[in-house]
């Protein structure tokens, strides 16, 4: 008989699915890696479960232990499913601009959820990376993951996600396109598909309101580029370890509004019901038409899934409300 022995054992192995009516003014092959499938319905859940394993080998991570992180969903996501197999308990912490049904995804699969203010400096005490920092120093028996700077992330996409595209596409990908948060999936990824072919290029869909884009570009870390914005799941107000900028040929930006309104067309033309990050990557490897030819192989990897946000891009009134529609 087939099965898994887990839950955790179908994570990975994710289709490639061929973009068709979006990407028809372009001269290439549009690929997505539809990250989906996995069972936390996100790319997270192969990085999470990298994380623990690695913890609980180095011994960081203990027999009845309490998981805590910094998250805007879907990494939490991926460690609670992994705790629940493994007999962890989860404290995540995140920020009031996420979709509220990501809060209660994770309140579902028994986290404690903390949800801190998302418009205060990163060293503020009240900003979700010093919360969950605070907590893994005080909670006894706890492990605070990091996923920013934590290199288990990196590897994750390095052992995974960029030999299933290697073998996936025959070799063929030319262009490799992925919104950047934490860094783990563009810089594990375009780690192991530049060293099968140096020539691949690496792009990075950043937002308006985030660093990585200039600093890519001029080596300055510009505090005047950070403000708030709508779109989730990437873009940064820090620089984390994981962001492994050599790596990185280039990022364009997209708006919040071209994010959010191809997010709905994803869903309507191609049958690609997916999360805001995936209408950003998409809008973006659209801006990059410039830099592909016929011959050209773009494999670009959507995040998450469009049911975390019914209540925002999914919703007309909330699009008509943010000027979107």
């Amino acid at each position: 008989m087939e099965y898994a022995k887990n839950i955790l054992e179908t994570i990975g192995n994710t289709p490639l699915v061929k973009i068709n009516k979006l990407t028809a003014e372009l001269p290439c092959l549009v690929l997505a890696k539809y990250e989906t499938f996995n069972p936390g319905n996100s790319v997270k859940d192969r990085m999470a479960l990298k994380m623990i394993e690695d913890a609980e080998a180095d011994g960081r991570l203990k027999q009845g232990g309490t998981i805590i992180e910094g998250t805007s969903g879907n990494t939490g996501m991926g460690l609670a499913l992994a705790a629940i197999v493994k007999g962890y308990k989860c404290i995540f912490v995140t920020t009031d601009k996420q979709s509220k049904e990501k809060v209660d995804v994770l309140k579902a699969v028994g986290a404690e959820v903390i949800v801190c203010p998302t418009d205060v400096k990163p060293d503020d005490p009240r900003s979700y990376y010093s919360v969950s920092k605070r907590l893994g120093d005080e909670t006894p028996n706890s492990w605070y993951v990091n996923q920013y700077d934590n290199p288990s992330n990196t590897q994750a996409h390095y052992e995974s996600t960029g030999p299933e595209i290697w073998k996936q596409t025959d070799g063929k990908v030319t262009h490799f396109v992925v919104g950047v948060g934490t860094g783990g999936t563009i810089s594990g990824v375009g780690k192991y598909l530049k060293e099968q072919n140096p020539e691949i290029k690496v792009w990075g869909i950043d937002t308006y309101g985030s660093v990585f884009k200039k600093y890519h570009e001029t080596g300055i870390f510009d505090e005047n580029e950070i403000y708030p914005y709508v779109t989730e799941g990437i873009g940064e107000d820090i620089l984390p370890k994981n962001v492994n900028f050599e790596i990185i040929d280039g990022f364009t930006k997209v708006t919040d509004k071209d994010a959010a309104v191809y997010t709905q067309e994803l869903a309507k033309q191609e049958g690609m019901f997916l999360g805001n990050s995936a209408g950003a990557a998409i809008k973006g490897v659209l801006q990059l038409k410039d830099h592909f030819s016929a011959d050209d192989v773009v494999v670009v990897l959507f995040h998450d899934h469009g049911s975390r946000y019914v209540g925002k891009m999914f919703n007309d009134e909330w699009m008509r409300k943010m000027g979107y529609k």
